[in-house]
């Protein structure tokens, strides 16, 4: 065996062992899920070369309609519910607060390191954000209580909810009877009517 041959013959063993490590991974759009070949049975085209004279160009549209992709993704159902809006902008707003006081904190201790100036505006700064962000923290929290108090299912005779989809039920049963009565009124009118000219 020449240098040429085990040359090649290398090249297809690291073509085969890649091909199989593909096709075990997520593949890509325009390779068919099945690893490769139709629903036919016959071995998918990988080339978009120029239509061949024994594939015609509507044999070939045929089949790449028919060919079943996997998705780029799976959509997989939440752990946990999504925090209802308000308590989410509440969140971010606490940390980025947050944020910004821990790095006002930092600058301040380098700055009372190094002796500058800036050292006591700093830690004023800090005192001031440490109880901002207190608030925020703690706004979360209320805002999370008002949420679930307006609009979640709190078994409480006090709770607002009940009193809210009451209402809500009251004015969608008000609607869907007026409009039953238009519908009652438009067949009416157009009962004594033969034709529809």
């Amino acid at each position: 065996m020449g240098t040429a041959e085990r040359q090649e013959a290398l090249e297809d063993g690291v073509a085969a062992r890649s091909t199989a490590q593909r096709r075990r991974e997520a593949p890509d759009r325009d390779i068919p899920a099945d690893g490769g070949t139709t629903r036919d049975g016959g071995e998918a085209r990988r080339d978009s070369g120029a239509p061949t004279a024994e594939e015609p160009r509507s044999a070939r549209a045929a089949a790449q309609q028919q060919e079943h992709y996997r998705p780029l993704w799976i959509e997989e159902p939440a752990r946990r519910r999504r925090l209802p809006d308000p308590v989410r902008t509440a969140a971010v707003r606490a940390v980025i607060i947050i944020s910004v006081t821990l790095m006002q904190a930092t600058v301040a201790f380098l700055c009372t390191l190094a002796g500058s100036w800036l050292a006591f505006p700093m830690v004023i700064s800090s005192v001031v954000s440490t109880v901002v962000a207190t608030w925020g923290a703690l706004d979360i929290w209320v805002t999370r209580q008002m949420w679930n108090q307006r609009n979640g299912v709190v078994s409480e005779p006090s709770s607002t909810a009940r009193a809210l989809r009451r209402e809500r039920r009251r004015a969608q049963r008000q609607a869907r009877s007026s409009e039953r009565a238009q519908e009652r009124i438009a067949r009416k009118s157009g009962a004594g009517q033969l034709s529809h000219s």
